[in-house]
């Protein structure tokens, strides 16, 4: 089992910036792959970016490519999302996820709520 508990959500103001955290704790060796996704009232949940834990090679979506980027700090368990340049649709519950298999999300965190005011 993977436990993951996300962090670092609020409200800023459009063209903000805020850095989300993930740790991750226990058999967290079993995981190659880290994501983050978020979901709006009424959305299906997204897709935002994924890193390899063990190379680092890192995929974006089209949507935050260029405005996100996705980080990890392997000493201390731990992923990141750089959020900057914020707009009000990127207003979510931003969720972080581990898998071991590419496409395959085993373990999800309770997510952390982003509002981005106009």
């Amino acid at each position: 089992q993977v436990q993951l508990v996300e962090s670092g959500g609020g409200l800023v103001q459009a063209g903000g910036s805020l850095r989300l955290s993930c740790a991750a704790s226990g058999r967290t060796f079993s995981s190659n792959f880290m994501g983050w996704f978020r979901q709006a009232p009424g959305k299906d949940r997204e897709f935002l970016a994924r890193i390899s834990w063990i190379g680092g090679n890192t995929y974006y979506a089209d949507s935050v490519k260029g405005r996100f980027t996705i980080s990890k700090d392997s000493a201390k368990n731990t992923l990141y999302l750089q959020m900057n340049n914020l707009k009000p649709e990127d207003t979510a519950v931003y969720y972080c996820a581990a898998g071991k298999v590419l496409y395959n999300w085993d373990y999800w965190g309770q997510g952390t709520q982003v509002t981005v005011s106009s």
